[in-house]
């Protein structure tokens, strides 16, 4: 089974840039997440998911896209030890005029 979320998006300060420590913008996230699923209700809750996604990147306050993506995958995968296969990708779709930029990664675990 896998999990989809697409275009999670959260207004958060991240950066290293003096303007982006001080002003928050958003961030676009897309993930995967796979796991072994039993008829025994033993599911991966995305709402659950999603809310750890918003208080990790709210609260850290990332300098870099990759640290970001790494605590992303640490905190997901502790809180979640079902998932045997993790897709993030993260991207900053205001911070050039003229592209959306970000970055991503896959582990299985």
């Amino acid at each position: 089974m896998t999990i989809h979320i697409k275009k999670l998006e959260i207004n958060v300060i991240i950066g290293i840039l003096e303007h982006e420590r001080n002003i928050a913008q958003r961030l676009m996230i897309d993930l995967e997440a796979s796991y072994d699923y039993k008829e025994d209700r033993s599911f991966v809750n995305y709402a659950d998911m999603t809310d750890l996604i918003t208080v990790e990147l709210t609260s850290k306050q990332y300098g870099l896209l990759e640290d970001a993506l790494i605590g992303l995958k640490n905190i997901i995968h502790n809180n979640f030890p079902k998932i045997d296969k993790l897709f993030i990708e993260l991207t900053k779709p205001d911070i050039l005029s003229n592209c959306h930029v970000g970055i991503s990664q896959e582990w299985i675990f």
